[in-house]
């Protein structure tokens, strides 16, 4: 069963995390960050991920501990789901194109965290979300799920679809990544013996 329940409770947030590894991309979100909540549904879809996100946050200070805590609770919770990652296939990469931007991303489910950002938003704003929370969130996704992940913009006009196609392209090298590899069956992906 790749599954995990996660919870995280701070003097900031109280966060509550469930993910399926084995699901068809259903999403229940609700952190109080509407563009956030639009974001992590891309995610969970684009991954094939079951993911469900209660998060209740500071927002009246600013969205930020939210999100980073989220980022964070869902990262534990994608590690303790892959267990000792016998039989996946451990990396990923996508590139994905959405209107002007196209976003490239490639990962290593090593447990070794890593993040490589290389994409700079046109605005500091969509709406009223920091666009630098997207960071924020991708470097405690990595850090807490033990991810090495490398994020680049190829190109992009729109701050809006910068972030979404991001999302999405991390999702899909996430799914190629977790996903069980038949020619791997009871081995782990690593000459090392361990991850």
């Amino acid at each position: 069963m790749r599954k995990a329940e996660i919870t995280r409770k701070t003097k900031e947030t109280a966060i509550e995390v469930a993910v399926n590894l084995d699901g068809t991309g259903k999403s229940e979100m609700a952190t109080g960050v509407g563009f956030f909540d639009h974001m992590l549904d891309q995610l969970a879809r684009h991954s094939l991920i079951d993911m469900a996100v209660k998060a209740k946050g500071d927002t009246h200070i600013d969205d930020h501990h939210t999100v980073e805590d989220c980022g964070i609770a869902l990262g534990q919770a994608l590690a303790h789901a892959l267990g000792d990652k016998t039989g996946i296939r451990r990396y990923g990469h996508f590139n994905l194109a959405m209107d002007d931007a196209q976003v490239a991303c490639a990962l290593d489910l090593s447990a070794r965290p890593y993040l490589v950002w290389s994409l700079p938003f046109p605005t500091d704003k969509i709406g009223t979300f920091d666009t630098e929370l997207v960071r924020e969130f991708f470097q405690a996704l990595a850090t807490h799920g033990g991810i090495t992940l490398h994020v680049d913009l190829v190109h992009g006009l729109n701050s809006h679809h910068i972030a979404e196609a991001c999302f999405k392209a991390v999702a899909r090298a996430l799914r190629a990544a977790v996903e069980p590899d038949p020619r791997m069956a009871g081995q782990l992906p690593s000459t090392k013996g361990a991850l």
